[in-house]
């Protein structure tokens, strides 16, 4: 190790020597208890060496002596109140399929699902981001069936909030679970259209508020949605429903095993159109600043892991509640590292999530939410 010597004018007596400090390096060649260190003053005429006491006093192992020291300094510390569970509901009744490329994941019935929430309430997540898988014949291009008062996401709010009242519930608003192409909007001549989808995607969030979810969470990407639902909600008289705005949504590669879990995957091209370029981090200022001016609560940055740096910045520039959705991807590539033992499950689950906590995250949707609850709550 080597550590520059400062630049002194004094002088200082080592045995029959005088030697004037000037700036050079030491090299210590050090044990853990009094350092016998070689000091070369790289500026004199001549080398010259000498073995000095030295001590060090700044030891940062002191910290890290046992897990009672390190957990007392601990700047970051996870509970299961930081998570959000994302849940998908499926028509019928006493339906549980297991997701494929999500193992643990599951779509279920409704009935199914306020058993699970009973569950996650007693592990102490208080959130769940609700999505619905549609029968194909409910689909069309205007999404009509996302605002039917009937309709299965507003039973599953309905039912969840009469066997849970205090959970919050979080439903989705896109049309691509609705949409006969797949996409998250009105489609017309291979375009999907902005303004006419914001009308759309209003009608959807009241229609949830008034089924009594606590948030509405547009993940459409559309231009000026979070205004024009925030005035609707405002105007219907839901002004304590809050907004939770995927405010920087990048189009990702990560995204696969959730349009699985959907069959929501698009009919044609991609939804780059809307999605942000993940080459782009300024890009979601903007976009993170627009929705908190139209009156969002909450910001939300998705995908997660590979996406930390955008976190922070929106973090640092707002300073108001960030929530991180660790997408399908992520969670699937964790699981088939664990199902291969390349990676221990529960220590890389536990490790992802406290450093998208340490980026600046308020807020973490989780596949792994109760997993995580299970593992804080036994420490």
């Amino acid at each position: 190790m080597l550590i520059a010597i400062q630049q002194s004018s004094k002088r200082r007596d080592y045995g029959d020597e005088v030697i004037k400090n000037k700036i050079g390096l030491f090299d210590a060649r050090t044990d853990f208890n009094q350092t016998k260190s070689m000091v070369w003053f790289a500026t004199n005429p001549y080398i010259c060496t000498k073995y000095i006491d030295m001590f060090i006093y700044n030891r940062h192992r002191r910290l890290r002596k046992n897990e009672s020291i390190r957990s007392m300094v601990r700047e970051n510390v996870l509970t299961p109140q930081d998570f959000i569970l994302p849940m998908f509901i499926a028509e019928g009744e006493n339906v549980r399929h297991e997701i494929a490329s999500m193992p643990g994941v599951y779509r279920q019935s409704i009935d199914n699902t306020v058993k699970e929430i009973k569950q996650v309430w007693a592990l102490g997540i208080r959130a769940v981001n609700i999505y619905v898988k549609v029968s194909d014949n409910l689909k069309d291009n205007t999404g009509k069936e996302a605002w039917n008062p009937n309709g299965l996401m507003q039973n599953a709010i309905k039912a969840i909030k009469d066997a849970c009242p205090e959970m919050i519930v979080m439903p989705d608003v896109a049309l691509d679970p609705y949409s006969e192409f797949g996409h998250d909007g009105i489609v017309e001549n291979g375009i999907v259209l902005n303004d006419e989808t914001v009308e759309a995607l209003v009608r959807m969030s009241v229609s949830h508020a008034a089924a009594g979810a606590d948030f509405v969470a547009p993940s459409d990407m559309m231009d000026g949605r979070v205004g024009a639902i925030r005035e609707a909600l405002e105007e219907e008289g839901f002004t304590d429903v809050g907004i939770m705005s995927y405010a920087a949504k990048y189009a990702s590669a990560f995204y696969g095993p959730f349009r699985d879990a959907l069959d929501s995957a698009p009919g044609f091209g991609d939804k780059k159109t809307y999605q942000m370029d993940f080459h782009n981090s300024q890009e979601a200022i903007r976009e993170a600043m627009a929705d908190v001016e139209e009156g969002a609560d909450i910001l939300m940055v998705k995908p997660g892991m590979a996406y930390l740096d955008i976190v922070r910045q929106i973090k640092d520039q707002f300073q108001m509640p960030v929530s991180v959705y660790q997408v399908s991807g992520e969670y699937a590539m964790m699981k088939a590292a664990a199902e291969r033992g390349w990676l221990d499950n529960d220590k890389v689950i536990m490790e992802s999530l406290v450093c998208i906590k340490r980026a600046g995250a308020d807020l973490i949707s989780t596949y792994a939410a109760k997993e995580a609850a299970i593992l804080i709550n036994n420490q």
